[in-house]
């Protein structure tokens, strides 16, 4: 696929953007290019871009809360830059409306290929956006994306950006047995090696920090040789 698409790069590191924008330049595409993320949502009427590259750590508005603004109104691709270790950011972009996303240092020939894919892949603009869901609620518990927040019975409960990443991904699949496959390609980008036990113990502390019998839990199961299952009515009483 040859270039010359519309290249929306709000990016605040100057290296950075100049180095994408003489790249993609090269490759045929036109890029426009805002180091703030509080510029971005008036511009947008009069950008007309086929495709974002969106950095996280923007002044202004970061990228998570600009990805959710532009997700309610455009259903153009939005691809995310984020640095190593931001494991729950991509989770949380991709939950907010993120096409994909690119872990920096990011290679030239993947950052290319991610771009000519997501303008394959579009959503025609005749077809209206889909907006991604950021609350879950279940009975007593209150699970909220933006924030990062756990409500049960009222009380907030504390956790770790890896536990509500775990959490968020059972209880958006209510109801479905979760193999550790699946988890370990969602949250780690691989499948389960057969020996890494580390969400079997973040599954033991979800359980003790909401309140779920360990011996015999009732909220968050685990299937015996199948996965793990989060349980929709199980969050009436205490």
């Amino acid at each position: 696929m040859s270039g010359y698409g519309r290249v929306l790069l709000v990016e605040d590191d100057l290296s950075l953007a100049s180095w994408v924008t003489d790249y993609l330049q090269q490759k045929g595409y036109q890029v426009i290019h805002h180091s703030r993320g509080d510029t971005v949502m008036p511009a947008m009427a009069q950008l007309q871009v086929d495709v974002i590259l969106l950095d996280l750590m923007l002044p202004g508005i970061n990228g998570l809360e600009l990805c959710r603004l532009l997700r309610q109104q455009y259903a153009l691709p939005i691809l995310m830059l984020t640095a190593q270790g931001e494991e729950m950011d991509e989770v949380l972009g991709l939950q907010l409306g993120a096409t994909d996303y690119l872990i920096k240092p990011v290679r030239p020939r993947v950052l290319l290929a991610r771009i000519e894919a997501a303008l394959r892949n579009r959503v025609p603009v005749t077809e209206p956006a889909v907006l991604p869901q950021t609350r879950l609620q279940f009975a007593q518990l209150d699970i909220c994306a933006e924030a990062q927040r756990v409500l049960l019975f009222g009380e907030e409960v504390v956790l770790t950006s890896a536990e509500f990443s775990l959490l968020w991904f059972l209880a958006s699949r209510a109801g479905q047995i979760c193999s550790r496959d699946q988890v370990f390609l969602a949250l780690k980008g691989r499948e389960h090696d057969g020996l890494d036990r580390r969400f079997d113990v973040m599954v033991s502390v979800l359980r003790k920090k909401l309140a779920d019998d360990a011996t015999n839990p009732k909220r968050i199961k685990t299937v015996w040789g199948k996965g793990y299952l989060f349980v929709a009515d199980g969050w009436q009483q205490r």
